[in-house]
């Protein structure tokens, strides 16, 4: 059993609550959390084989098989993160750990007021997707609730409501007497993929953002030491200053070991994360163009619309996460290359530009060599799913 630290319940009391909620709490876990693990894990990988199963008792037609394959990669995505994020459980705790062992040694008040400032932000980030999270199921709930008490005030939309029950019972090739069985079946899995998914994403986005902020006490460690070393040095405060750049070099390092951890622990499944986006994206892409009356099938564009937005918004904002720690990382290389380094004496100039010709060399979160995550690969990612699409109207053609 692990107590949960003063640094997890300041700023990741909000992750912690979405985490448990689907199982995935790293700390204090209760005797049903593996059972809810499994239970959830249960739910999004039937609802995957469910659909795919469609196709083997419906004939064949082309465009209900993109309409099912886009749904299928959909939840695809789902299943793979939370995958992902359950087989490495052990991996964010240890990160969790790290983060409150450099949280209890920081003595600065600068220091401390750098890396509040982005806990801070990485708590509101959560707060903002959770309610955005949380927007989309009542809005999925309104929608379906919204005609029958149309129907109640104004009986004549009780065709509206036929109509509902019709595209659904259509798109899933499902008995119209399951209907009911199938709603509910249907809002399980997407409350347990939106609560899965908010909870996994604004996890990582909140771990990167602390990431950001050692590497911010880092550069400001550098500053710091250098200008210590122009205003006096003596036999006395040499052997301070030269501490001073230890611990700026070993908050770095760390800094760095645990970014690695996050990516290097997490590369396979997430991989097949990003393959899963793009192909999604690509199918709905193709999905919108597919639909023969836009105006009539309006329900239909805005579903494959809210998929695609979903997924563009999930691959930036962790793009644009691992671009920000790059920066912050270049940041300690133009911090310490503006300061006057020059003027200090030889042997901490032979320090200083040790450190300039590490700092020199980009570090990126990479995924085996194939993959990184910035604005570049975010744009490129973006670019495939275009091509894979356009290479789909080829074909058709």
């Amino acid at each position: 059993m692990y107590k949960t630290s003063i640094l997890v319940q300041e700023y990741f009391s909000l992750n912690r609550i979405a985490l448990l909620a689907v199982g995935l709490w790293p700390y204090q876990q209760s005797k049903f959390a593996p059972c809810q693990a499994a239970l959830c894990l249960s739910i999004l990988t039937s609802f995957v084989i469910f659909v795919l199963s469609r196709l083997c008792f419906v004939e064949y037609s082309f465009e209900f098989t993109i309409h099912l394959l886009s749904i299928s990669t959909y939840y695809t995505f789902f299943l793979m993160n939370y995958i992902s994020f359950w087989i490495n459980i052990k991996t964010i705790r240890y990160i969790l750990e790290q983060f409150q062992y450099i949280y209890k040694r920081l003595k600065d008040s600068k220091e401390i007021a750098i890396y509040n400032k982005y806990g801070n932000i990485a708590k509101r980030l959560t707060l903002a997707f959770t309610i955005v999270g949380i927007c989309d199921q009542v809005y999925l709930t309104v929608i379906q609730c919204w005609p029958y008490i149309c129907d109640i005030i104004v009986p004549k939309n009780v065709t509206y409501a036929r109509h509902i029950i019709v595209t659904l019972t259509t798109y899933f090739a499902i008995q119209e007497r399951f209907f009911y069985l199938f709603l509910l079946y249907l809002n399980v899995v997407f409350t347990v993929g939106t609560t899965a998914i908010v909870a996994i994403g604004t996890m990582l986005l909140s771990c990167f953002k602390h990431i950001c902020g050692i590497l911010r006490i880092a550069s400001y460690r550098f500053e710091q030491a250098i200008t210590a070393t122009l205003q006096s040095i003596t036999i006395k405060n040499e052997t301070m200053i030269y501490k001073e750049f230890i611990c700026a070099v070993d908050i770095h390092r760390k800094a760095m070991e645990i970014a690695k951890i996050v990516v290097g622990d997490m590369e396979r499944s997430l991989f097949i994360v990003i393959t899963s986006t793009v192909l999604c994206m690509s199918l709905n892409l193709y999905a919108i163009l597919q639909v023969e009356s836009p105006m009539q099938e309006i329900e239909k564009i805005v579903g494959y619309l809210f998929t695609i937005i979903c997924l563009f918004l999930y691959m930036f904002v962790i793009n644009y996460a691992g671009q920000e720690i790059t920066d912050c990382n270049n940041h300690i290389f133009l911090t310490v290359y503006n300061t006057p380094w020059y003027l200090v004496p030889s042997k901490i100039q032979k320090l200083i530009l040790f450190l300039l010709q590490r700092s020199n060399k980009a570090f990126t979160l990479n995924f085996g060599g194939l993959f990184i995550l910035s604005i570049e690969s975010f744009v490129s990612l973006v670019s495939t799913s275009v091509s894979y699409f356009t290479l789909m109207l080829s074909l058709q053609e």
